[in-house]
């Protein structure tokens, strides 16, 4: 080929080149700005997390750490089973550390769960059958030891201003064996969660396009661990005039797949491989598309599309949801650029009224509103009492409190429960606001405290010694299934000369030497400890205290008591000390062992120590072996009454 002709070959490639609509790598000039489209989202991804395998946990614990950047937050909290024939542990704590006030919206469907939080921070809106523990203000680290204590950690997820979080009570068996959190974690399906705030929706016009053709464009970036993930988009465009002229750009990694179900037909652009809902088995190849979004808006330009409605970038999500409130080729700026008065917003009134929890203690409900959590609602109280209008609540610096006596203020006594009715005046709501609110009547109940030295828990004691292992239990009388009993802490005081042991702390054992053992038949905790075997000085007396909590099941209120008994304590050895059954066929038992060897040992060195002489006639050694055996079964004997007598004198 001479050099003319190829020149023409060149030329002529060039030409062709041209009539695309657009380079790849052409600079496409867009102008992304916030508009209307409304896109949320699930994911995996959490700032810090970590997820374990431990094949063996008797109790499964999961840990949520929620950070909040409203003074109050509603979540919702759905809790899955999403295989229910398979192998499950026995029991499922899951543990909220919150930093904020939240109203948390529980759903565990058919599953037994312990609930642990802090009470003051966090409100059950309709209460679930669930198991609940008051947790104090804990540090991150404080949850953790705490939560060590109780079982095998599975998880641990820190969160920022979630509204939904999906937890699966499945073990990952390719995790490790131990949790230990790391940054940016993918919890894959262990834990999706939506964010409070949506994503950061743009859009921008095409320059040199004309047409009423609009794209949305989907950008998912890649996690931290390349496998297998299917993304759901679901679209939503309202058009009042028929299908829209629409593409819908879809870029992810190369291991994300797309299911779609969208509410109009429009033009489906993707990498990968996608499916539609209504045929998700019948998978269609994609395209190879940008991996920037410089790339991306040229794909659009090249796809003819006149305006860019929607542009979105989100981390690796499980779900996601976009919503258009105009279609057909017109851009919706968002009006929050141009707005300069901010909306009135109106008073949350059931956020206000799910805040209203009374605190019940010696015979009196007292309900407290923080001014800055009403302020935070834009409400504006003018006035709050109970049901008596008299008993109106005292206005102070930075709170509303609301107190009454039972016998006061319209209190309705019944034989376990004080009920009331708070009545709240809003200057947003012409008629009041009422909430039924109730306490626990603590007259009705007997609660007990008791030492026994055996696991039967047959004979309660009032004496315990050094080196001696007690077992605790805590009733209440009667037993009432609404109301479970709870053991927060427990100490033993040993006078101002010793230290105090603590045994219980945040309903925890303190200590390798204290157990926690399961509830009785009916529901009295148990617990059990080992006292300490020398101590200087010697103390003769101790006082034990525990605080129990009386909770109820079907609503958020709790009651606290503090028990305590005098114990006598005394040291081995001491006079007056009796010992039980099992120590005197202990020592009995181990009196006839010794005594047995001592014979068989008196017997063989006799058998191999005595003169040759004496060995060959046997009937001539007769009487001297016997008259040696005489004596030593009778040194024998005597020993073994030693223990006896120990005991008989014991």
């Amino acid at each position: 080929m001479d050099r003319s002709t190829l020149a023409l070959v060149v030329a002529l490639l060039l030409a062709v080149c041209s009539l695309s609509p657009t380079s790849r790598a052409e600079t496409v000039h867009c102008d992304l700005q916030p508009v209307d489209p409304e896109v949320t989202y699930f994911t995996s991804q959490v700032s810090e997390g970590c997820v374990a395998h431990v094949p063996n946990a008797t109790l499964e614990v999961h840990i949520l750490f929620l950070e909040f950047s409203r003074e109050v937050s509603e979540l919702e909290l759905t809790v899955q089973m999403s295989r229910p024939n398979g192998t499950r542990p026995r029991g499922v704590l899951l543990v909220l550390g919150v930093d904020k006030s939240v109203i948390l919206h529980l759903q565990t469907p058919g599953i037994p769960l312990h609930l642990a939080f802090n009470s003051s921070l966090v409100t059950l809106r309709e209460s679930p059958e669930v198991n609940g523990t008051h947790l104090p203000v804990f540090t991150e680290s404080q949850v953790l030891n705490w939560a060590y204590t109780k079982g095998a950690i599975t998880s641990v997820a820190k969160l920022n201003d979630p509204r939904n979080i999906l937890l699966r009570l499945d073990q990952a068996p390719r995790s490790p064996t131990s949790c230990i959190p790391e940054p940016h974690m993918d919890m894959g399906r262990m834990l999706e969660w939506q964010p409070l705030a949506g994503a950061s929706v743009r859009g921008c016009h095409l320059e040199g396009v004309t047409g009423q053709k609009e794209a949305h464009i989907v950008r998912v970036l890649p996690g931290s661990e390349a496998r297998p993930w299917t993304v759901t988009v679901k679209v939503e465009l309202r058009c009042t005039s028929g299908d829209p002229d629409a593409v819908l750009i879809l870029q992810g990694p190369p291991y994300v797949s797309w299911l779609i179900d969208a509410n109009h037909n429009m033009q489906i652009w993707t990498t990968g491989e996608y499916s539609f809902k209504i045929f998700p088995e019948k998978n269609i190849r994609g395209f190879v598309l940008p991996d920037t979004p410089q790339g991306l808006l040229g794909e659009a330009r090249r796809l003819n599309a006149s305006v860019v409605a929607s542009f979105v970038e989100l981390p690796l999500a499980s779900a996601v949801s976009l919503r258009a409130s105009s279609c057909g080729g017109g851009l919706q700026t968002s009006p929050t650029l141009v707005q300069t008065t901010p909306p009135k917003e109106s008073c949350n009134q059931e956020l206000l009224m799910s805040l209203i929890q009374p605190k019940c203690s010696d015979d009196i409900m007292t309900l407290v509103l923080k001014k800055d959590l009403i302020s935070t609602l834009r409400c504006t109280i003018t006035s709050l009492t109970f049901l008596d209008p008299s008993c109106r609540a005292e206005d102070r610096d930075d709170q509303w409190v609301l107190r009454s006596a039972y016998s006061t203020c319209g209190m309705e006594l019944t034989e376990n429960v004080v009920s009331n009715e708070v009545v709240v005046n809003l200057l947003s709501s012409s008629s009041p606001q009422r909430k039924k609110v109730q306490c626990i009547n603590m007259e009705s109940f007997s609660f007990q405290l008791g030492l026994y030295l055996t696991p039967q828990f047959l004979q309660a004691s009032t004496t315990i010694e050094l080196g001696q292992q007690g077992f605790v239990q805590v009733s209440v009388s009667p037993s009432i299934p609404e109301l479970m009993l709870q053991l927060d802490s427990c100490q033993l005081d040993l006078g101002l000369e010793a230290e105090t042991v603590e045994l219980i702390q945040s309903q925890a054992a303190k200590g390798s030497c204290v157990s926690l053992l399961s509830p009785s038949p009916h529901g009295d905790v148990r617990f059990s400890f080992l006292l300490r075997g020398y101590m200087v000085p010697t103390p003769k007396a101790g006082t034990l205290s525990c605080t129990v909590a009386l909770r109820s099941r079907t609503w958020s209120l709790e009651v606290h008591r503090t028990l305590s008994m005098r114990l006598n304590i005394v040291s081995p050895g001491m006079p007056g000390k009796t010992l039980v059954l099992p120590a005197v066929l202990g020592i009995t038992f181990g009196a006839f062992l010794i005594g047995a060897l001592l014979t068989a040992t008196l017997w063989f060195i006799y058998s191999h120590t005595r003169p040759p002489s004496k060995r060959e006639p046997v009937v001539a050694v007769a009487a001297p072996a016997s008259s040696e055996s005489s004596s030593t079964n009778h040194s024998i004997g005597s020993t073994q009454s030693t223990p006896c007598s120990t005991s008989s004198m014991a």
